[in-house]
């Protein structure tokens, strides 16, 4: 059979034995998940630093967009992922018997071989954007740690202004170390941990805002949002909140290996949908009180983040260990995005060049109260410079809603509409210009505009801040 892939299924024991060509090797992987395991997995996908920013988002919309918005913007990511969904077998979507265990292997499936090589080169640009942002909410996280405690310590009116820059670089040499973590496998209790502090600083958001509302006695903000004399202006703001929204619901780079733990029977696909109506629809309510309230309690001076942007001082403790609590989910936020690209890029590199030394020569290495560690030189430099380089741009564009405006635009349209629908019409063989294919082919092309808007709004904002 050469390099033929087959693969069996027994139902009962939801297990997969698959069998590469004539080898001899045979993999056992066993599917226990459920229903609430993949809404933990969805919600450990999309809760992030995308909700730090959506109450700036419903400033600018206003009342009535705002929220709508963010309820859109929840439905197309749950309708996207549907078509996902029933692309994880093939043939059939219930009993195929190939599976899709990640977007790239879905990609090359149904796509072919150039968009398998164009969404490659979107991922690694994905994850490294992650890092980047990462970088720079982290610096900001910790120069409003410094900020807090100086204007607790001699009043809100104290000259408390400090820059981010040295806060990044410190972040990134943790990260240097970090990435030296051997592979994505090494990172689960990191994404526990990132879970945990994700909702512990949103809470902490939420609350903060809704005494806030409370103190002041009424709800600001108004159905126009923030008002600006210069109608292009607010344009180009708009056009920024609306791809804020859009980096705040990142899900389908991640969907398809969270459905390949997934038991059967049931099908998946059924499994996968219930999962992700939950998931979402809790993460809709999520986001909705968080933007919504934070809107409420600053109205037009809404900061482009809650935590950073000093709506609030006291109680000074909570928004020091809030800030904290970014600081750690971004530590683990950083790595378990970065695993991914540094698996990926180092595979690729291994295949081109296959008879280097460099790139399989490993030393061991031995720290003090430490066990003794194997260390691939390639691997340890590769994975500095990337971070470093990640850290570098950082430091020159540290404006936090337009950097992440710019990458979720980006991202938008190729994950949420294109691929999703382009996948699905392959898969249900949909006919040409029949019903189905116009509503879905329209369906993307909404994404696509909606792509366009968001790079034009955030750029504009991006250059602005610089020149400023």
């Amino acid at each position: 059979m050469g390099g033929e892939v087959v693969e069996e299924e027994n139902a009962d024991l939801n297990t997969s034995f698959i069998r590469r060509g004539d080898a001899s090797e045979v993999d056992l992987l066993e599917r226990t998940g459920t229903t609430w395991t993949a809404v933990a997995h969805v919600l450990t996908g999309v809760a992030g630093i995308g909700v730090l920013s959506l109450a700036w988002s419903v400033a600018q919309l206003g009342w009535i967009l705002g929220p709508l918005c963010t309820i859109i913007f929840a439905a197309v990511t749950l309708f996207s992922s549907f078509l996902l969904a029933e692309c994880y077998r093939h043939p059939d979507p219930e009993h195929g018997p190939i599976r899709n265990k990640s977007f790239m292997e879905a990609t090359k499936l149904y796509l072919g071989d150039k968009h398998h090589a164009v969404f490659g080169f979107l991922v690694q640009f994905t994850i490294f954007g992650m890092a980047v942002v990462f970088t720079s909410t982290a610096g900001s996280s910790l120069r409003a740690i410094q900020q807090s405690n100086c204007y607790h310590k001699y009043g809100h009116d104290a000259p408390c202004q400090y820059g981010d820059n040295l806060y990044m670089m410190l972040f990134g040499f943790i990260q240097i170390f970090l990435s030296q973590i051997p592979n994505f496998h090494s990172t689960r209790w990191i994404s526990v941990t990132s879970l945990v502090m994700s909702l512990c600083f949103s809470f902490i958001g939420i609350g903060l805002g809704l005494a806030k509302v409370i103190e002041n006695g009424t709800v600001k903000g108004s159905i126009k949002g923030v008002s600006r004399s210069d109608s292009a202006r607010k344009i180009f703001v708009i056009f920024t909140a609306l791809a804020d929204i859009a980096f705040a619901y990142p899900l389908a780079i991640i969907l398809f290996e969270i459905e390949d733990t997934l038991k059967s029977p049931p099908p998946v696909n059924k499994t996968m949908k219930a999962a992700l109506t939950v998931a979402l629809s809790i993460t809709a309510l999520f986001y909705l009180s968080y933007g919504c309230i934070g809107y409420a309690a600053f109205g037009d001076s809404t900061p482009e983040n809650l935590l950073t942007g000093f709506g609030f001082y006291e109680p000074y403790w909570l928004v020091d260990f809030a800030n904290a609590c970014v600081v750690i989910y971004l530590m683990g936020a950083y790595q378990i995005y970065g695993q991914a690209g540094f698996s990926m890029l180092e595979r690729g590199f291994r295949e081109r060049f296959p008879d280097s030394r460099l790139l399989d020569k490993s030393y061991s290495l031995k720290f003090p109260l430490l066990p003794t560690t194997q260390m691939n030189l390639f691997q340890a430099c590769f994975r500095a410079l990337y971070v470093v380089i990640a850290t570098v741009i950082a430091i020159t564009f540290p404006y936090f809603t337009s950097v992440i405006g710019v990458l979720g635009a980006i991202i938008f349209w190729p994950f949420s509409a294109y691929a999703p629908v382009q996948m699905y019409l392959v898969q249900r063989q949909v006919r040409t210009w029949s019903r189905k294919w116009i509503l879905l082919t329209a369906f993307s092309v909404v994404g696509f505009v909606i792509t366009v808007i968001g790079i034009v709004g955030s750029l504009e904002e991006l250059v602005r801040a610089k020149i400023n």
